[in-house]
């Protein structure tokens, strides 16, 4: 007996030490991965940074310079050693931590954007991506001759009352897709053969199985989100068409005119409503660009967050470029995290008016998630969101935050106790928030489902595009648009962020189901009049949920957090009061649109 004891005795101590061995050996694999991951990061980021930020026409050595970091970014993060070695380390997952085992699967997630495989063909993609945003980004907008800014079309479209003004501005915004669409064929093809190459069915496929989910699972998601906004939609649909129809003398049309909308893609509507008593537009221009960007970093910091880096104002692109510069810019507002260390910038266009004041406060949203998961506890291949639609939901929910009553009396931008139209302002946020589920689970979602996963046609491209249009979000064109034009692809996002917009829309959800948690649960205000600034409880539950980055998993993260899984009745319960109003507003009107999206 005692034999037989020594020998079990020996065996658990033997089998404690191949553990203890096997969890050494893939720390010491990710420790030497990581190192060498960030400096290829950092390299590429800067790289892209350049080609963004200086767009010089016949100019093509910022896009070499992409393709070679990019290059050299790909070849390691999808080289066939490191493949083989994180899928090895995986099939022991019993004895690996879950940390360990996240940052292995993130290694392989990552390695099927390059596997090193197909080599040539990784290379191939990178330089068709460099192309594509450099024909993208420094396309010459010409109205009558004169060249002009994407800014300068979007407040054509928000602001015009002549129809043949808004027609020919719509019509500018679309023909940069016209030379975009040999190019957006050449990369479905590509993107669609690099993924494949680590067994994934299609492009589509690989990006929604970063939600741990598949691609039927999250069409069915879409779909359902659509379907449960719907009606919402609809009573919406059916103000818009007759309220524009007044605006500019028409007869009301079954669907809507695609140049009468106030965005180029009809994605928000809200320029439709200003709401009597708040003119931020004009004290905005009064106060400055600058103080914009201090002020939606003052909102951050009033909550217990840190404030911004030097580095932030120092590096950051956050103004338009001086009149008369020799080179232009990507005009589109994003969020940088350089190093996935402390780097942290900003790109944008800022001007002093209500549109920019908003995206300031929902991009810095994203500068301050990624500040918060750069922490010890998260490692840098796990700085992420918990999925990418956190991300968009934080910084869309910070720029709703900031839009309501309260908050921007207490900023002093309009009067306290201004008398103002509750549901005018309710319904401009509608126009926005919910215009935007159609648009997002609906029209791009399926779109990217069909190139990628459906072998869309390329002579169908057009067709199915505005099919989809009509379909989900009951949008027209102004006249017939035949396969000659690309339509899809002015819409930065089919060009180089693709297969992925159902974030937004799951994004929208979130933010609803986030704000409606504090407003109700912390602040005990109506959700509908809430003010975070100065509360550090508001800043702690937030905290809380971006500091854990990627190491849990994202329905967890919001069970957790909120107590609900990811639906959108909080989004229903906030425009609640407006669905009555707007029966009441269409009532003698003709609904164009069926009770369903399908």
């Amino acid at each position: 007996m005692k034999k037989i004891a020594f020998l079990l005795l020996m065996a658990t101590v033997g089998c404690k030490t191949n553990t203890e061995t096997k969890v050494s050996q893939v720390d010491q694999f990710l420790n030497t991965y990581t190192e060498r991951y960030l400096k290829l990061y950092a390299e590429y980021s800067e790289a892209e940074w350049e080609a963004n930020t200086k767009i010089i026409d016949g100019d093509t050595l910022a896009s070499h310079k992409v393709s070679q970091a990019g290059g050299a970014y790909a070849a390691f993060t999808g080289s066939a050693e490191n493949i083989e070695q994180a899928t090895k380390f995986l099939q022991d997952k019993e004895v690996l931590t879950a940390i360990q085992i996240k940052q292995l699967e993130a290694i392989l997630y990552g390695a099927a954007s390059n596997p090193g495989t197909v080599s040539d063909l990784v290379k191939e993609k990178i330089k068709a991506d460099a192309a594509q945003n450099a024909a993208l980004f420094g396309y010459d907008f010409q109205i009558d001759g004169e060249s002009v800014s994407t800014n300068e079309i979007d407040e054509i479209l928000k602001t015009s009352d002549n129809l043949d003004e808004r027609l020919i501005a719509w019509n500018t915004s679309k023909e940069v897709g016209i030379g975009l669409k040999d190019g957006l064929e050449n990369l479905v093809g590509l993107r669609n053969q690099t993924v494949q190459a680590l067994e994934y069915e299609d492009y589509f496929t690989y990006q929604v199985s970063d939600y741990g989910m598949t691609r039927a699972e999250m069409l069915e998601l879409c779909e359902q989100l659509v379907k449960d906004i719907w009606p919402l939609y609809r009573e919406l649909h059916t103000y818009a068409r007759y309220e524009l129809a007044s605006k500019y003398g028409q007869s009301v049309p079954d669907m809507l005119p695609a140049h009468w909308l106030p965005n180029r893609w009809g994605q928000s509507w809200s320029a439709m409503v200003e709401v009597e008593g708040i003119d931020l537009d004009a004290i905005l221009e009064e106060k400055g660009s600058e103080w914009l960007v201090k002020q939606a970093e003052q909102f951050y910091v009033s909550m217990g967050f840190e404030p911004l880096p030097q580095s932030f104002y120092d590096k950051s692109s956050l103004y338009p470029l001086p009149e008369g510069a020799d080179y232009k810019k990507n005009n589109h507002a994003s969020a940088w995290h350089m190093d996935l260390q402390q780097d942290v910038r900003s790109l944008m266009s800022v001007t002093p008016n209500a549109r920019w004041y908003e995206t300031t406060h929902h991009e810095l949203g994203h500068i301050y998630y990624y500040m918060e998961y750069t922490n010890p506890n998260v490692p840098p291949l796990l700085r992420g969101g918990a999925n990418r639609a956190f991300h968009e939901g934080v910084g869309s929910q910070m720029g709703l935050a900031a839009m309501q009553k309260p908050f921007l009396e207490g900023l002093g931008l309009i009067e306290e106790g201004v008398e103002t139209d509750e549901m005018q302002a309710l319904l401009k946020e509608a126009l926005d928030m919910v215009v935007v589920m159609p648009w997002g689970s609906g029209v791009m979602t399926q779109f990217e489902n069909s190139l990628y996963a459906e072998a869309l046609p390329r002579d169908l491209y057009n067709q199915k595009w505005w099919e989809l249009k009509k379909k989900y979000q009951g949008i027209v064109p102004p006249s017939e648009r035949g396969e000659e034009y690309c339509d899809a692809a002015s819409k930065t996002h089919i060009n180089n962020d693709p297969a992925q917009y159902y974030d937004y829309s799951l994004s929208t959800v979130i933010l609803f189901q986030l704000h409606n948690h504090i407003a109700g649960n912390i602040l005990k205000q109506d959700p509908r009049a809430t003010n975070y600034y100065g509360s550090k409880k508001a800043g702690a539950f937030l905290r809380n949920i971006l500091s854990k980055g990627a190491t849990e998993d994202w329905r967890k993260l919001m069970k957790d957090n909120t107590g609900e899984e990811i639906s959108a009745k909080a989004m229903l319960k906030y425009f609640e009061p407006l669905m009555g109003y707007l029966q009441q507003q269409n009532q003698g009107r003709e609904h164009t649109l069926g009770e369903m999206p399908i």
